[in-house]
Parts: structure tokens; C-alpha cells; sequence
């Protein structure tokens, strides 16, 4: 007998279904990095006891998830505001989370260290034998993860980054708590995301063409100047903040690549620069390229960065917490192109250069 199996409803998330059955759940990653591949499959038994066949699925998860290693700060936020901050036994290079109550429990010697280098050491991962190990990857390396697998720990791939979506992204809490049995908990943390997100998408909704700012993006880097294209998921944020994004006809979910005469031609006269890479200050700016000052907002002190919010140990709050909350992101544009909507908002990730 088959058993009965439902479809849990996603609402913006495209790389990944979630299904309910009778004491289990099934995972499916369709989209886990870039590319075209064949869907991983996973399955969560739900009760102890419950025998089912795992043969068809790349992965097998037994609840309750005691512990567990993560390989991305992106998921970080998720085991907080789920209450299960102390289930991640072991992270690549700790001094990239910020989270307070990981640092706690990375401070009490609860989180091993596996490595600051380019992959996590396997072997130490092996060694710590967690429940299931959650892996970000662009899928070229996938071969040296094996070692996990033949170790018996379940490995499971998460593609959020892949979303473009802010809220597609957000959404994949879900998949982590249904992983961690932790499904209702992760359904209600994402409902309050997106009714803040969708609140606040609609101060700006009637906001007219002459009205929104004009917005650069980008920075130099070897004589070649990269912003996000029109569909990437940071600069879908400019739209629904009220803001003109002047690459808006450059399609696309990647980087842009220009040269600085066509950036110069198109964004002279650009009101507001948001993202203007890990520049102290102006001065700092101009210093690494004195061509940055020919623009007027440059000269207006009407510039950006979202890499002054740190954790203690260095790491980028921004590509951290922001994954999972896009309300605040954009919180903070609205706050910067239209002021007026949000008069007591101090924004938490963006800071103008002084």
C-alpha cells in the first residue's frame, strides 16, 4: 500500500517542496545550485519506530536531531528563532558567525571549529558523527563530500541562495524546520517575515515615477565595475523600497560587469549609491579609486554600505541575518530613499558614509 502523501503549500520559494505523510516528511531540492541537475530527495522520519524504505532518497532523517553541522552563516538565524541554537556542533571558520547566541555557545567551547579553509575539514566532521551535516555548495565539489555519506551522516543540500526572491529566500526556514522537526514553529517565524515584508512593500506602492530616487549600485574592482542585475535578489529590494535602480534593463541574477565610462554615462547624476563595498568612510573611498568623487552622489555624501553591521569576531551581519530577513533590509531602503515614511527608524544594516 502506498501511503498518502500531501503537499505542503510554499508560497515564493521555487528550489525546494515539501511533502507530509503519515509520521514523515519528504524533501525535495530541486534547484541546489546553479544549473540543471537531477532533484535530491530527502526523507525525515517523523516517529520513532516508524520502518520505511529510504532506498529511493539521497538521505535518511531521523527525528529528534540531537546535533548537527552547518556550513553557511545563511542558516545560522534559522536554528535561532527556531530555539535549537545549541543542536550545531560544528561550523567552517566560527569567526564568520555573528549570531550573539552561537558566539555564546562557540565562546563555551560547544561549537567545534572545522577549519578556515576554502571546504570545512571532513575528517573533524566525521569525528564530531552529527545527525545530518547541511551543505551550500555550486556543486562542484560534491565528490569530496562523499566521505560523509559512507561515515553513515546524513548529507543535505541547501540551495537557498539560489532564491532571488527575497521572500523565496526567507522561506527556507521551512525546509530547515522541517528537517529538525521543528515544521509549525518554522511556518509561524516566516508567516511574521513576510506580513512585516508585505506591510512595508506598501508605503511604497503608490509612490509616483518622479518621486523615487534614482539608485547606483556597484563598485570597481580591477577596472571593471560590478553591480547586481536587475534580477538578482539584491536589487530586487530597490523596487519595492521605491527606488529607480538604473541597471533596471540589465536582466539577469548575476553581477553586472561595465567598464567605468559606461557607469559614469548612465549614473552621473544617480540621487542615492547603495552598496559601495567596505569603505570606512568617503575619504577611504576616494582614495581607492579617485574617480568615485565624479559622481553627484558621491559629492552629496549620499553613499552606502551594508558591511558595517559585525559580529564580534569580523563577520558580515548583512549576509547572515539578511537571508532570512528581508523585512529589515528593506526597512532600511525605504528608510533611505523616503525618509518620511519611517521618521523614528534607525536602519540597522545600511550606514552612510561620512
Amino acid at each position: 500500500m502506498v501511503p498518502e502523501i500531501q503537499p505542503l503549500l510554499l508560497s515564493y520559494a521555487q528550489g525546494f517542496t515539501i511533502s507530509q505523510g503519515e509520521g514523515f516528511k519528504i524533501l525535495e531540492v530541486t534547484q541546489a545550485y546553479p544549473g540543471k541537475h537531477e532533484p535530491f530527495r530527502y526523507l525525515v522520519v517523523e516517529e520513532e519506530g516508524l520502518e520505511l524504505d529510504g532506498s529511493s532518497y539521497n538521505a535518511v532523517i531521523s527525528l529528534p536531531v540531537k546535533d548537527m553541522v552547518l556550513t553557511s552563516t545563511t542558516q545560522v538565524p534559522h536554528l535561532d528563532m527556531l530555539g535549537i541554537s545549541s543542536k550545531m556542533v560544528g561550523f567552517p571558520n566560527t569567526d564568520l558567525i555573528s549570531s550573539e547566541t552561537m558566539r555564546k555557545l562557540i565562546d563555551e567551547g560547544k561549537v567545534t571549529d572545522l577549519g578556515k579553509g576554502p571546504t570545512a575539514n571532513i575528517e573533524m566532521m566525521v569525528d564530531l558523527d552529527p545527525d545530518l551535516a547541511v551543505l551550500s555548495t555550486l556543486g562542484d565539489n560534491l565528490e569530496q563530500w562523499a566521505i560523509l555519506e559512507k561515515a553513515g551522516i546524513p548529507l543535505i543540500l541547501n540551495g537557498e541562495y539560489t532564491e532571488q526572491d527575497p521572500l523565496g529566500r526567507a522561506e527556507w526556514i521551512k525546509f530547515t524546520g522541517a528537517l529538525t522537526g521543528r515544521y509549525q514553529e518554522s511556518v509561524a517565524v516566516f508567516k511574521e517575515i513576510e506580513a512585516a515584508y508585505l506591510s512595508l512593500k506598501s508605503l511604497t506602492a503608490e509612490i509616483p515615477g518622479h518621486q523615487r530616487p534614482a539608485v547606483l549600485s556597484g563598485i570597481m574592482y580591477k577596472d571593471i565595475w560590478y553591480a547586481p542585475a536587475a534580477d538578482n535578489w539584491g536589487a530586487l529590494f530597490f523596487k519595492d523600497a521605491g527606488a529607480e535602480y538604473l541597471f533596471k534593463e540589465e536582466s539577469g541574477t548575476g553581477s553586472l560587469q561595465f567598464n567605468y565610462e559606461y557607469v559614469l554615462e548612465k549614473a552621473l547624476e544617480a540621487d542615492i549609491w547603495i552598496g559601495a563595498a567596505d569603505f570606512e568612510d568617503l575619504g577611504a573611498m576616494k582614495k581607492a579609486d579617485h574617480r568615485y568623487g565624479n559622481f553627484k552622489a558621491y559629492q552629496r555624501g549620499e553613499v552606502y554600505t551594508y558591511t558595517h553591521k559585525r559580529g564580534a569576531t569580523g563577520g558580515f551581519e548583512y549576509f547572515e541575518l539578511g537571508y532570512v530577513r528581508p523585512d529589515i533590509i528593506l526597512k532600511d531602503l525605504i528608510k533611505i530613499f523616503h525618509p518620511e515614511q519611517l521618521p523614528e527608524y534607525e536602519p540597522y544594516f545600511y550606514k552612510k558614509l561620512k
